[in-house]
């Protein structure tokens, strides 16, 4: 990971540390998809001794869940990803966890299977050793602010002109992240924001993901796939890349993922 990134997280870490007082910080690191938020978590839990960190990607609801919230709901609830697919409960459990953690405890940290769509059993879940020092949380929409009435009643993409368009998923979405997203949001007590150059190069990105899962080269339909999952996001990528966020230090990135500019946001 670009040490201009490394640094600027160091940066947040300290911010948090600060506003935390005498308390273990949390830090969120947002961006979009394939922006490197996970890879940058890693390797700054791997150079600093105590970081714990996991991802909004290991709190996502069972399948099930979800086939229940799209018959219930919404159709495109099926999909995992946007607010209203995640088990919030599990993601602050956790970082209670964690905050309470002492000098000899094991806390289990949450992850989820993408391949098989569902949680990871409680058996095979990674375990943190011991009291951190920090714990990092990084996530696509960690921060978003959301959106006026007049905003939701616009399509951003076909997916929401073609399959919402009573705006029921794109309502229902809003009213998640208004409520209990914003609430989860307030734990973080600092947030780095990794900028992307344009919406249109993070379906660049997320195929070089899949590439990396499937082990091979994506072919048409693979990206024609890829590219109606990204629209699942793209209102609020959009929606955070105008400023629609909260953030103490965005990165700027180009399109190969190198830091071009460090801005810290004012209080």
């Amino acid at each position: 990971m670009n040490a201009d990134a490394l640094s600027a997280l160091d940066q947040v870490v300290a911010i948090a540390r600060e506003r935390a007082g005498g308390r273990v910080p949390v830090v969120g690191v947002a961006g979009p998809q394939g922006s490197g938020k996970t890879t940058l978590v890693a390797a700054y839990a791997a150079a600093h001794r105590g970081a714990a960190h996991f991802s909004i990607d290991d709190v996502y609801l069972p399948a099930s869940y979800r086939r229940l919230l799209a018959q219930s709901v919404h159709p495109l609830f099926a999909t995992r990803g946007p607010p209203g697919t995640h088990n919030l409960l599990q993601l602050n459990e956790t970082l209670d966890e964690l905050l309470e953690a002492a000098v000899g405890a094991q806390s289990f940290l949450p992850a989820f299977d993408k391949v098989t769509d569902n949680p990871v059993h409680a058996t095979r879940r990674p375990v943190f050793r011991g009291k951190p020092s920090v714990i990092l949380l990084d996530g696509w929409c960690l921060g978003a602010a959301p959106q006026t009435p007049e905003q939701l009643a616009i399509p951003v993409n076909d997916l929401e002109t073609k399959e919402d368009a009573g705006s029921v998923w794109r309502r229902e979405i809003n009213e998640n992240l208004a409520g209990a997203y914003q609430h989860t949001f307030t734990r973080l007590d600092a947030i780095l924001y990794l900028r992307a150059p344009s919406f249109e190069i993070i379906q660049d990105w997320r195929c070089e993901q899949e590439e990396g899962l499937l082990g091979r080269a994506l072919n048409d339909a693979d990206r024609q796939r890829v590219s109606r999952f990204i629209a699942h996001f793209e209102r609020i990528t959009r929606h955070m890349m105008a400023g629609g966020r909260r953030a103490d230090i965005e990165v700027q990135l180009d399109a190969r993922r190198n830091v071009t500019e460090v801005r810290h946001i004012a209080a």
